[in-house]
Order: C-alpha cells, then structure tokens, then sequence
C-alpha cells in the first residue's frame, strides 16, 4: 500500500465519520424547524396566515430554489474533477444566497404592514423566516468559505468532502423554506 493509498484511505475513514456528524447536527436541525412549523398551525390553523407580499415571496423562493440547482451542480463538478465548473456554480449559489436575503430581511420585513410584536401572525412570521435567514447567512458564509479554498485548489475529485458538507447543507435550507414557503405565504386568508 503506497503513502498516497494509505493518506486517502484515512480521509475517505474521517470523511464517513464526518458525514454522520453532519446528518445528525441536521437532524437535530429540522426538529427546531419543525418545531416552527407546527407552530404556525397551532397558533394560526389553516385558515389564516401573515398579510405578506406575494410577488416578493414567490421571487425569493424563486431565487432560493435556482441556488438548489447550482449548487448541485458546484457539487457534482467537483466530484468529477471540473474545477472550472465547480467554482462557478458555488460563486452562482453564494451571490443567489445573498439576493434571497435581501429579499427576506432587506424587502420583505420592510414592506410588511406590522411588526414583530403585533400577533402570533405576525410573531410567527418574523420567527419562521429570521431563523431560517440566519441558516441562509451561515451557508452564505459557508458557500464563501469554500469558494476561497477552492480557488486555492484545495479539492479535488477524490477529496473535496467540504464541498459536499456544504452541499448538503445548501439543500437542507432549501427543503426547510419548501415547507416555510407555503405555510406563510399560500395557505390560509391574510391576517390584518
């Protein structure tokens, strides 16, 4: 067994270790989200919901899901080598991260008729989408992480595991606002 051998196998060992530390910080993840959506119900049923704009909410989700798309493909590039492509879509993913911020935080809690404190409505909708920004931000910072490092040529097809962490990540904030999305924005009659 070469050195080379050897030093991939024990990556290929940490990033299995890796991967199940990830999936269970995930897990414990989607319990708070959870947590949040069932609350929306329970406080709001299914006949009322937040007084919210609806061409903002369709674009950020809009924007959120293309970066699902991009950052698949960041993925899959490297794992075959493309570093080229790799770097695009994470570059593509990072700026689409950022645009659904501005939209949520920068648009969205702008435009909309109350505030924090007026309602469980509108407490929930502060709520749901706040913690979910701040998932968004932290993968944003994620995504610029391994950006840099990729531009260093720090990964390659056999050794790129941040890159599928990150991946993973991306996708599970995806799948969160998915559910987040319908909940405050299409189901029930706006609440004044």
């Amino acid at each position: 067994m070469t050195a080379h051998t050897s030093t991939l196998a024990e990556y290929q060992r940490k990033t299995a270790a890796n991967r199940l530390g990830l999936w269970l910080f995930i897990l414990s993840d989607a319990f708070v989200f959870a947590g949040l959506y069932v609350s929306r119900f329970y406080l709001l049923g299914t006949g009322s919901r937040p007084e919210v704009n609806q061409l903002v909410g369709l674009i950020v989700t809009s924007v959120l899901l293309l970066s699902s798309f991009f950052m698949n493909r960041a993925e899959t590039a490297m794992a075959h080598g493309d570093r080229k492509t790799f770097l695009n879509g994470t570059l593509i993913t990072l700026i689409l991260g950022t645009l659904f911020l501005i939209g949520v935080v920068g648009v969205e809690w702008r435009i909309a008729p109350f505030g924090p404190g007026d309602g469980a409505a509108a407490s929930l909708f502060y709520a749901m989408t706040g913690f979910h920004a701040f998932h968004v931000l932290t993968g944003v910072i994620f995504l610029a992480v391994v950006y840099r490092n990729g531009r260093k040529g720090l990964y390659s097809a056999e050794r790129h595991w941040a890159v599928e962490a990150c991946a993973v990540y991306w996708h599970f904030i995806d799948v969160v606002w998915i559910f987040f999305y319908p909940a405050l924005y299409l189901i029930g009659s706006a609440v004044h």
